[in-house]
Formats: structure tokens, sequence, C-alpha cells
């Protein structure tokens, strides 16, 4: 009885582990514990040594320790799985003793050749039912790799769609447009880019919330550091600016208020305006809002 239940909670171990991985990477209307507190306590604990380098290695680190701690929890769930039943459920090379090789660490070693897929064969499942669950966990180690490549190659992306609009939320910043200089043709193509770009950007903070714990080093690259300047820039249009200006203007404010309650639902938490919301992101991001 003793050994079903270790098995079993082996089994829950794992389950947990590819639990976390769905709702991380397939299923973006929710999000893996695990990964958002690992992200999260990366993210504080590398602000508080108040340097810029620390910061931008929060993301990064933060997504290889998530990654570590997916396959250790895989490993040890199904060594758990593997160990009651050694040594009698499994076959051993010539030259090993079967007894001397029935501890953990050597259920351990099983579950990270399996993982691995290396197949050196000197200890290999024998009973039905272990044989079909060493090829389950090949599996399983094949898709954690493919999940990696597949976050990173999300992540990345998205990080690049952010720093884009940020970029050209800077130049007009540093262009010093004024509102003469922005005639209402020219003024409603520009917001109507800007807006599509922050949509973009909203849906890149729901679906990758990680992205969120990516520091963007390089001030003209900051979201945090220039999306005060739109909002601000939007309401300096002279109202008499024609009904395509006026209605790329109200489209923008929406798009804002969008973004703000995407950062308040999911790393904020503040209630605020957003005016509010947004000047806190810049502040989370070690950042002064420029408007």
């Amino acid at each position: 009885m003793t050994n079903w239940l270790v098995t079993l909670c082996g089994a829950a171990l794992a389950l947990l582990a590819l639990r976390d991985v769905f709702h991380t990477l397939w299923h973006p209307t929710r999000h893996g514990g695990l990964s958002r507190r690992v992200m999260t306590i990366a993210w504080h604990l590398s602000a508080g040594f108040g340097r810029r380098r620390a910061v931008g290695l929060a993301g990064p680190l933060g997504m290889v320790t998530v990654v570590v701690l997916w396959a250790v929890t895989v490993i040890v769930g199904w060594a758990l799985m593997y160990w009651p039943h050694l040594p009698a459920g499994f076959s051993f090379a010539a030259g090993l003793t079967p007894t001397e090789h029935s501890g953990f660490l050597d259920a351990v070693y099983i579950s990270i050749v399996t993982m691995a897929t290396l197949g050196l064969g000197d200890i290999a499942p024998a009973d039905g039912w272990l044989r079909i669950l060493g090829p389950l966990e090949a599996v399983v180690g094949f898709a954690l790799l493919t999940a990696t490549v597949t976050w990173v190659l999300g992540i990345f992306p998205a990080l690049a769609r952010r720093r884009a609009v940020a970029l050209r939320i800077s130049q007009l910043r540093r262009a010093d447009m004024s509102e003469r200089a922005l005639s209402p043709p020219h003024a409603a193509t520009m917001l109507q880019g800007l807006i599509s770009d922050l949509a973009h950007v909203c849906v890149d903070f729901r679906q990758y919330t990680e992205s969120y714990y990516f520091h963007d080093g390089d001030e003209n690259t900051s979201l945090a550091a220039n999306i005060m300047y739109l909002a601000s820039l939007a309401e300096r249009l002279p109202d008499a600016a024609g009904p395509d200006t006026s209605l790329a203007r109200e489209l923008l404010g929406v798009s804002l208020h969008d973004l703000a309650v995407t950062l308040d639902e999911r790393f904020l938490h503040t209630g605020g305006s957003t005016w509010q919301v947004l000047t806190r992101y810049a502040q989370d991001h070690g950042r002064a809002a420029k408007g």
C-alpha cells in the first residue's frame, strides 16, 4: 500500500509541473502558478539590489529558473513512481547487482536517463506498466524541450514589439512635436498606427505575462518611460483638429485604458485611474514617466 502511495505522490508531482507548463504556454487566459511566482520573486529581488544590470537579468534568469524547476519536478515525480518498484520491476545489465541499485538516487538516475532519451539500457523497466511509463517520460522530456523553445520564441518577439512602440513614441517626444506641427491628417494617421501598436502590446502582456519582468535598459526603448508622453500628446491636440483626428484621439484613450487595465489586473493591483496605473508602471520599472 505504501509503495503505491509513493507512486501516486510522484504522479501528482509530475502532473503539477505539466499543468504549470500548460497554463504558462498554451492557455493564455490562465497562467501557471509556479512560473508566475518565480518571475515575480526574481523581479523584486533584482529591484532590491538597486542596480540596473541586476534588474535587466531578472527576466532571463527567471525564465531559466522556471525551466529548471519544471525539469526537476518532472524528474523527481517520475523517480517517485519508479522507486517503490525497484529492483523487482526492472531488468539490470550484466555486472549490476539489483539489490545495490534500488535506492532513490537510482530512481532519479533512471528518470534522468529516460527523460533525456539517452536509453543507456543498464537499468530498464521490465513490468508491463513500467514499460509504458518509461516511454511516456521520454515523450514528456521532448515536449518540455519543445515548450522551452516555444516560450523563448514567443517572449523575445513580444519584447521587440514593445520596444519598437516605445522607440516610436520616444522619437515623437525627442522631436518635440508641437500641436501646430501635427496637422489633422498626419495626426490621425500617426495616432491610428500607435493605437494598433498598443493593441499588440496589450495582447502580449496577456499572452506572454513573463515579458513584463524584462527590463528595457535603454530609456528610448522603454515603454514605461515613454507611455505618458503619448497620453499627454493626445490630450494636447486641439479640439478643432477634425473628425478623423478626434476619433483617433478617443480610440487612443480607450487603448491606453485597456493597457492600464491589463497592467493593473495582472501585475500592479493599484485600483487607480489610467494615469495612476501607467505612472506606477513607470515606477515599477525604475523610470520616471515623461509627459
